[in-house]
């Protein structure tokens, strides 16, 4: 039965609500006041079920004028339509009620059919209101979530390969959070960023995503980084920034546009002696300066590859002493001002600062003696429950293996997802066990374990698993466990598997859309050069190989005669041809506006080139279509990327000079003539490649 909407009469005569009750009770519910006091008490008592108010002016006690008023001042009417009936027929009532907030003004005497008509329209029309309100809210939310969830997923791709935990992104937040608070409590300079700390936090998470350009050799590097490491890793910050300006969303939202200032500039120093632009003071944006304290904070008081945990106290010792940069005093004050917190919340992460490896060797330890009071099992059991609660809170596959017994344990929850016991014995005899994880993979896991020392215990490697929910990614991180330090008796090792499946599958395709040319879909010239220098590097000499450069003899007239749309296709034609000649046996870009690059495993150079030239002379779509190319024969000419282009290029140019739509081999007569397509020292050639499409 459909629920019926819920109407407030208030009139001070009994036989005024008797009349209006009889025209509106078949449609609805009825609730009854005799003057404006007690109007405002029901409303009070029913303010969320009323739809309503048929409300009288001239009332004792409080009239309809007053009613209004406090109902405007509670912001009662900005979702509850108030209708006036009144005998009062006077301009100057109807317009103070309008401006007092009523919707509707009916006079005395009514028809009941007009007022039952003009009842259903505002009841109706308020109803589509509150609903078109409703549904802009679940869209607002939605949108947040969805912009969280991005967040999330970036900041924790970039943390996948960084070699990071997940709570770096959380404790970004946090203290971003806590800092910007505390500064708009004490300076009312910055009480503007007030309404927009969630979305500043929310974007803090993105400060790091340009280290996804970083090799992870450097990101995850044990020992300190040399001077050209350390200019790779300093680029991290304007890769960030050009990453999230390359998106559609920038500069119209917000949250990118802020997320952009802190990936750019959250290395700032306030004394100008910071990176990348050397910013100083308030030429730095208050969120990248509240980032960058931020991050040096979790980064000194958390573990890193490269460096032990530092304690909180020494952490604000030394970033007060100017050790760690220079910061802006203000921030500064409100890092002091909010130290306590962060203390507490430090200390809070340790879950009681006993570690599951360290209640293990209490626990046999205790067996042993059998000196246990009752107390301390109680204590232990409450140790037990709190690590499997979290275990099953955290939806992670925990682990534990003991070499003495030979078996692995799983946590219940994780036993769950992979459809396994929770107890396996003999794991590497198990038939179970081997049809969720690869044979190699578990050898390569006892490898890595064995291989760890006391000074680098931790392990980590990604595996395949097959779950439930099908084959999915997963970081298995661990942690062999010894005889006291002594390395040589291994007891068994302890660890977590993470589903980093999404992580993966987008960190894949964002490195395959970072290496490849948009419009063709083929490798754009840095890729390349990296591609055709590791299969050189491999073939170490005992293979022959042809790299031939080639570009449209008549691109520019094809521009020009029939635009640039005509253009893209023909490049893309262009590419649907080289790769059909190639066959996937080759590396195949292109380089520039209207210039590619094959590369491939020749045992006949001649054939080859004859035949990769001899498919791309057809004319499209009534064009003439034919290329001039150069072509450069490895060992024979060289075995590095550079050479051999050098020589293609310069063959390239010989074609040219006779007269192009042919190709030539690279021989020493060449090697006077101008170079075509060959790097300029100092020169980017990402950017020139992208300048001749601009230019097209």
């Amino acid at each position: 039965m459909k629920e019926r909407s819920l109407i407030l009469i208030v009139d001070d005569s009994e036989l005024n609500r008797s009349m209006l009750a009889d025209i509106l009770c078949d449609e609805y519910e009825i609730l009854e006041a005799r003057n404006g006091r007690e109007a405002i008490a029901l409303f009070q008592e029913h303010e969320h079920e009323i739809s309503l108010v048929l409300l009288d002016i001239v009332m004792p006690e409080m009239d309809g004028f007053e009613a209004l008023a406090v109902m405007g001042k509670r912001r009662w009417l900005e979702h509850v339509p108030v209708i006036i009936i009144s005998a009062e027929s006077a301009s100057t009532y109807i317009d103070s009620a309008y401006d007092l907030g009523a919707t509707e003004y009916i006079s005395r005497p009514f028809d009941p059919k007009a007022v039952q008509r003009r009842v259903d329209n505002t009841v109706l029309l308020y109803s589509k209101q509150k609903m078109l309100e409703n549904m802009v809210t679940e869209q607002m939310l939605e949108k947040e979530k969805g912009n969280l969830i991005m967040v999330d997923l970036l900041s924790h791709i970039v943390e996948f390969r960084n070699g990071e935990s997940g709570m770096h992104v959380l404790n970004i937040r946090s203290i971003t959070k806590m800092l910007l608070e505390q500064l708009c409590r004490i300076s009312d300079q910055h009480a503007r960023i007030q309404p927009k700390i969630p979305l500043i936090a929310n974007a803090s998470a993105l400060h790091d995503i340009g280290k996804i350009s970083v090799d992870e050799k450097i990101l995850n590097k044990p020992g300190k980084l040399t001077e050209e490491e350390w200019a790779v890793m300093k680029t991290h910050g304007v890769a960030g920034a050009n990453i999230l300006e390359s998106t559609r969303y920038y500069p119209d939202e917000e949250l990118v546009r802020v997320a952009r200032d802190i990936c750019r500039w959250h290395h700032e120093r306030y004394d100008g002696k910071g990176y990348p632009d050397g910013l100083a003071g308030d030429e730095i944006p208050i969120e990248a300066q509240v980032v960058a304290i931020a991050d040096v904070y979790d980064a000194l008081t958390h573990k890193r590859v490269y460096k032990d945990a530092i304690s909180h106290d020494e952490t604000m010792r030394m970033i007060f002493n100017g050790e760690c940069g220079a910061f802006n005093p203000l921030l500064l004050q409100c890092l002091a001002d909010i130290g306590p917190q962060l203390k507490r919340e430090l200390k809070l992460k340790s879950l009681g600062n006993v570690s599951k490896e360290e209640m293990l060797d209490i626990t046999r330890a205790m067996v042993q003696t059998a000196n246990v009071s009752s107390r301390t099992l109680a204590l232990l059991e409450q140790e037990r429950i709190k690590y499997q609660f979290f275990a099953d809170l955290s939806r992670e596959i925990q682990f534990e293996y003991a070499a003495h017994t030979d078996v692995l344990t799983l946590s219940e929850w994780g036993a769950s997802q992979l459809g396994l016991p929770s107890i396996i014995e003999n794991p590497l005899e198990n038939s179970k066990l081997l049809q969720v994880v690869a044979q190699e993979n578990l050898e390569q896991l006892r490898n890595l374990i064995v291989s760890a020392s006391p000074e680098s215990p931790n392990v980590s490697a990604h595996y395949l698993l097959h779950t439930d929910s099908g084959q999915r990614w997963h970081k298995l991180l661990a942690r062999p466990l010894w005889l006291g330090n002594d390395a040589e008796v291994l007891t068994g090792f302890i660890g977590k598997c993470v589903d980093v499946h999404e992580e993966r599958v987008n960190l894949d395709r964002l490195i395959w859309q970072a290496s490849t040319d948009a419009l063709t879909g083929l490798l754009h010239r840095k890729a390349a050069k990296s591609a055709v220098q590791n299969a050189l590097d491999e073939a170490a000499s005992r293979k022959n190989f042809v790299l031939m450069l080639f570009d449209l003899d008549f691109f520019k007239s094809a521009n020009d005669r029939y635009g640039h749309l005509f253009g893209d296709d023909l490049l893309q034609e262009t590419a649907r041809r080289v790769l059909s000649a190639v066959r996937d046996a080759g590396i195949t870009a292109r380089i520039g506006g209207d210039e590619f690059l094959v590369f491939v495993e020749a045992s006949d150079p001649a054939a080859t080139v004859d035949r990769i030239f001899s498919s791309l002379g057809n004319p499209y779509r009534g064009h003439p279509m034919t290329v001039s190319m150069g072509a450069a024969r490895a060992p024979q000419n060289g075995t590095r990327f550079e050479d051999l282009f050098h020589c293609a290029d310069q063959a390239l140019y010989a074609a040219k000079q006779q007269g192009r739509n042919r190709y030539r081999f690279y021989d020493e007569s060449m090697s006077a003539m101008l170079s075509v397509l060959s790097e300029i020292p100092g020169s980017d050639t990402e950017e020139a490649a992208a300048g001749q499409d601009r230019a097209r």
